[in-house]
């Protein structure tokens, strides 16, 4: 796939769709190494144990003090800049008064965010910066991911009749996709707030930790990548092996839906599987990000099955009959 890859910037992409992409780059990049350091700063709270006697932990105590305040540092520019594409997305979807999953992905940080800048200024509780510049870092990688597919299709989407039957069964299967992420982020985050309030009356000391969790697995990114992957994976199929005949673009489009569908439903599956797990407190907010992250690259290697098809089939020789 790497003369036709999605994830090569064309030479003849728009300006602006060229600076999209770059932009979305340096903000994935910024996230990742913020990722990687915070998580080094945040490894002295994961040592800490009531067991260590009194001087250990005063040590240990104030070690975790400063490399929490190292930390808050360093997760700024992902919550300012990296995590800007999530704002806009979130104000937009306000704007226009609708549910999008920008929202959830907004709540989540925000409920992260704060309450751990409010802890490293007094010094008592849990931070989660890890968590924060986890998800962003995570969540920013699907998107690019996604952009260079929407890229892709937009590419294609006027290239001849071949790619019409795909450019209209994209459109049909679009947006029932969209209809199925509305509900999926609305229940979600029904289910957020209420087991929320649930565990605040309850256990209040993991109510934050299990809310974060829960709106970390609200963000339906596998969804949103579930049909451009395919879609785009197709189109660099038939571009890389012209049709001949237009049962051989019949037959694309029947394993890209195919394609479309397990990428759709297997989300789904993998999204309501953690959900319990992190309802009940089994699952944290960091472990909920890799949750997130592993079902959108789940997504992405199935989509490329399309691909594969479409070659092997094309370069498969047609049986001849014998005589």
């Amino acid at each position: 796939m790497r003369k036709y890859s999605i994830f090569r910037i064309p030479a003849d992409l728009a300006p602006e769709q060229r600076r999209e992409r770059r932009r979305m780059l340096a903000q994935l990049g910024i996230a990742w190494l913020a990722m990687m350091q915070v998580m080094m700063f945040a490894f002295p709270g994961y040592l800490r144990s009531e067991s260590m006697s009194a001087e250990t932990l005063d040590t240990l105590d104030k070690a975790i003090y400063m490399m929490n305040w190292a930390g808050l540092l360093l997760t700024m520019p992902v919550v300012l800049y990296s995590a800007l594409p999530i704002w806009k997305g979130a104000w937009h979807s306000i704007r226009r008064g609708r549910v999008g999953m920008d929202i959830p992905v907004a709540v989540g940080i925000l409920i992260a965010f704060f309450p751990s800048v409010h802890t490293t200024w007094t010094g008592r509780g849990e931070v989660y910066f890890d968590s924060v510049t986890m998800f962003v870092a995570f969540l920013m990688t699907a998107r690019y991911l996604e952009l260079c597919a929407k890229q892709s299709v937009d590419r294609s989407a006027n290239r001849g009749e071949q790619y019409s039957l795909i450019e209209s069964f994209r459109v049909h299967i679009t947006h029932n996709a969209n209809r199925l992420a509305f509900w999926f982020i609305v229940i979600q985050v029904a289910l957020a707030v209420l087991l929320g309030i649930a565990w605040f009356i309850y256990r209040p000391e993991h109510a934050l930790a299990v809310v974060v969790a829960l709106f970390v697995m609200s963000c339906p990114c596998a969804l949103s990548m579930a049909v451009p992957t395919a879609v785009a994976a197709a189109q660099s199929g038939l571009s890389a092996c012209p049709a001949q005949r237009e049962i051989e673009v019949k037959e694309l489009v029947r394993n890209t839906r195919k394609i479309s569908l397990q990428n759709l439903h297997g989300s789904i599956a993998w999204h309501f599987l953690m959900t319990p797990l992190a309802a009940v407190g089994l699952v944290q907010p960091w472990l909920a990000a890799i949750a997130m992250f592993v079902s959108s690259i789940a997504v992405g290697l199935n989509s490329l099955r399309v691909y594969r098809h479409r070659v092997r089939t094309a370069y498969t020789p047609t049986p001849q009959s014998t005589v």
